[in-house]
């Protein structure tokens, strides 16, 4: 056993003993340490009503054998002090509870080849579950910008939004992490088993579950806090009022992340969430993935220019010959002297500038007067 095996065992048992961003546990681990913590559990010592929940799980504790189990399956439980550790979790340990839940993990039970200390650089695409076509096609657009531009783009599996973003990293050639409210040896929901385990090939399943966990509604909030702690930013599209991704976006706005809207119809149920976080500020705007990385860049890149309709020919005029050009009729021919009355100018000025939108072919002479040349756009 080398150093950190203890503090290794510690927290594959806390993580265990309690359920998953249970603030008591990450409060009593920051004070006191994870060996301590345990070792205090194991003595019948009373934290904070932590023995009363977990004395039913202690005598049934084997972290040795969990980390055993885990080798077995090509999985790795990765904590704090690690090189491997995504130190942006950290965070969360200054971050106030959302719904009773909040805290750093344990630690991270991990498959895959990406290391997690390569996901900074990263994005988290989320949203609802009964995402609509069009919420598909942008959550799927979104992540495939991001992932050609290097970002790993982070999300939950789960149906919808979920799915989308990460099938649009993975066609766009780059990495992809699912964060689940589960054992990352149980692939939920069963529906995305391929997906999941393609990611685990590819890139990287991540829980604070041991293997052999399920799934239950409190673990998915718990879930939503890796989420957003994870990345740079969460890009939302598609949240109805009372949406699971409206939690994440919450623990994004709380870790100081970037957070980003999608807008939807006006008259889309499972858009008004994202339109509340816009309309309140918490959220910028976004349409495309590159909107996405001129917020999620370093500073000068990913620079989008303003954009603007196409120019037209008379968009370079001078204000004068615009004004001439606007009293020339489309089609029939009037004398110089018409267009001067129309346009407010002299007659001088007039006939300089209808010589000039002559030779740049917008006017021509006809029938003893002057007209537009062809389709002029006005």
């Amino acid at each position: 056993m080398n150093g950190r095996e203890p503090e290794r065992l510690a927290r594959v048992a806390l993580g265990r003993l309690g359920e998953p961003g249970d603030p008591r546990v990450a409060t009593l681990v920051e004070g006191s340490g994870a060996v301590a913590v345990y070792q205090a559990l194991l003595d019948q010592r009373e934290h904070d009503g932590l023995l009363s929940d977990v004395a039913g799980r202690l005598a049934a504790i084997d972290p040795a054998r969990d980390l055993d189990v885990a080798d077995r399956l090509g999985i790795r439980f990765v904590i704090p002090g690690d090189a491997e550790w995504p130190t942006q979790l950290d965070d969360l340990g200054a971050a106030p509870p959302v719904q009773e839940r909040g805290g750093a993990p344990m630690g991270l039970w991990v498959r895959g080849p990406l290391r997690l200390d390569e996901v900074e650089a990263s994005v988290s695409v989320v949203g609802s579950r009964s995402a609509t076509t069009y919420g598909a096609h942008v959550a799927g657009e979104l992540a495939a910008v991001s992932a050609r531009a290097g970002l790993v783009v982070v999300s939950g599996a789960a149906f919808g939004i979920d799915q989308a973003a990460h099938r649009g990293a993975v066609a766009a050639g780059g990495r992809s992490v699912a964060v689940l409210a589960c054992g990352v040896d149980r692939p939920y929901p069963p529906a995305h088993r391929d997906l999941i385990e393609h990611l685990a090939r590819t890139g990287a399943v991540v829980s604070e579950l041991a293997p052999g966990c399920s799934p239950t509604r409190l673990r998915f909030l718990a879930r939503n806090r890796m989420i957003a702690a994870l990345t740079g930013g969460t890009v939302v599209v598609e949240a109805a009022l009372r949406s699971g991704a409206l939690n994440t976006a919450n623990w994004a706005s709380r870790l100081n992340r970037h957070l980003l809207g999608v807008p939807g119809p006006v008259t889309s149920a499972p858009s008004q969430g994202v339109h509340q976080l816009i309309r309140t500020g918490a959220a910028t705007l976004v349409t495309s993935g590159e909107e996405v990385l001129e917020v999620l860049g370093r500073a000068g890149q990913h620079l989008l220019e303003v954009p603007r309709g196409p120019e037209r020919p008379r968009d370079k005029l001078p204000l004068r010959q615009q004004q001439v050009l606007d009293a020339v009729p489309v089609s029939s021919s009037v004398g110089a002297e018409s267009i001067a009355r129309t346009a407010g100018l002299s007659l001088l000025e007039v006939g300089s500038a209808l010589t000039r939108l002559r030779d740049h072919g917008l006017v021509e002479q006809a029938e003893g007067g002057w007209r537009l040349a062809g389709p002029v756009s006005r």
